[in-house]
């Protein structure tokens, strides 16, 4: 009898939040391949249809969403349920970044910046885990990031690291509230990425050398280097893991 695929993630129902560019479109594109029905979810409306044309509207859906609007979230995890049946998985990906000197960066700018990436975040992961909890269970993963596991080095992102490092704790905290009712929570925490975030910091050669002295592996994150802990956080492959952070960031947090 062969071993059933614990990486299999046929007609579940998944939810990807900041899906219209970067990380997120890659994360729909993922877990849609892997066999999952993907709400993707995003302010920029043409960019999510656009993806949802090119991917199968019957495998993803587009829906505008702005995080930091709770009644925006509140449908956006109805729809998911509505249109796939359940939601069985949640991709909290939404987030947004500046580079400022603490002198620069004033406390509305760190502000906006944890509404989007923690309040935002928390968020999201309070209905949807709800709405797991309330079906049995599910799996939230949080895009947390290097950075919120050690300071930015020389690239002030004030702001952002406390986001992060928030997003970091609060998947532990939601991890254990939630872990007899079937929901995993667990983070991935990536390091330099080329994406809409970081574009500046690869456009450049003095960015490059950076990426290439800091990280132990001399490079910047490929296209496709997360789809694996996405799709083992996502699955029953990890179904005795929750609270969990994975880093994967070309060994930049180890040392």
């Amino acid at each position: 009898m062969a071993e059933p695929d614990l990486f299999d993630l046929t007609g579940s129902g998944v939810v990807v939040t900041g899906a219209s560019s970067g990380l997120g479109r890659r994360f729909v594109q993922c877990l849609a391949g892997r066999g999952a029905r993907v709400v993707a979810a995003a302010r920029r409306t043409q960019e999510l249809k656009e993806l949802a044309q090119d991917l199968g509207e019957d495998r993803v859906l587009p829906v505008t969403t702005d995080v930091t609007v709770e009644a925006d979230v509140r449908a956006l995890v109805a729809r998911a349920q509505d249109w796939a049946g359940r939601l069985d998985v949640l991709v909290n990906n939404a987030g947004t970044t500046h580079v400022k000197t603490v002198a620069q960066e004033t406390t509305d700018d760190f502000r906006r910046i944890l509404e989007v990436n923690l309040v935002g975040l928390y968020t999201c992961a309070r209905y949807a885990g709800l709405a797991m909890a309330a079906q049995g269970g599910g799996s939230i993963v949080n895009i947390a990031s290097a950075l919120g596991l050690v300071g930015s080095k020389r690239i002030p992102h004030g702001g952002y690291c406390a986001s992060k490092a928030g997003a970091v704790n609060l998947t532990r905290e939601l991890a254990s509230q939630w872990a007899r009712d079937g929901v995993r929570v667990n983070a991935i925490a990536p390091g330099y990425f080329e994406s809409e975030m970081s574009q500046e910091l690869f456009a450049t050669e003095e960015g490059r050398a950076y990426i290439r002295r800091t990280i132990p592996m001399g490079r910047g994150g490929r296209a496709g280097e997360l789809d694996g802990a996405l799709v083992y956080l996502a699955s029953d492959a990890s179904a005795y893991v929750t609270g969990s952070v994975l880093s994967v960031d070309g060994g930049w947090t180890a040392v």
